[in-house]
């Protein structure tokens, strides 16, 4: 399980897993429940860099990022983790 305290959004932490090349179990901590269980169910399954390819760069209202964006991060940083 990966754990990303994120950085300018409502959701305060998103956990997740990757099994096999693939996001699984993606769950926020705060944030907006609906939103984010819907991203959660979206992604269940996809490859990793697929999800990055679709997140990355979303931004929310006036901020630079979005919790959709910060999981992209968070999916880099985890696949950097696994390379390193």
């Amino acid at each position: 399980m990966y754990s990303y305290t994120t950085s300018g959004v409502c959701a305060k932490q998103i956990s997740f897993n990757i099994e096999n090349g693939a996001v699984k179990n993606v769950y926020f901590h705060g944030g907006c429940p609906g939103n984010l269980i819907g991203v959660s169910q979206l992604i269940e399954g996809m490859k990793v860099e697929e999800a990055i390819e679709k997140l990355k760069g979303i931004t929310c209202g006036g901020k630079q990022t979005s919790c959709p964006d910060q999981l992209s991060i968070a999916l880099e940083e985890s696949l950097k983790r696994l390379a390193g």
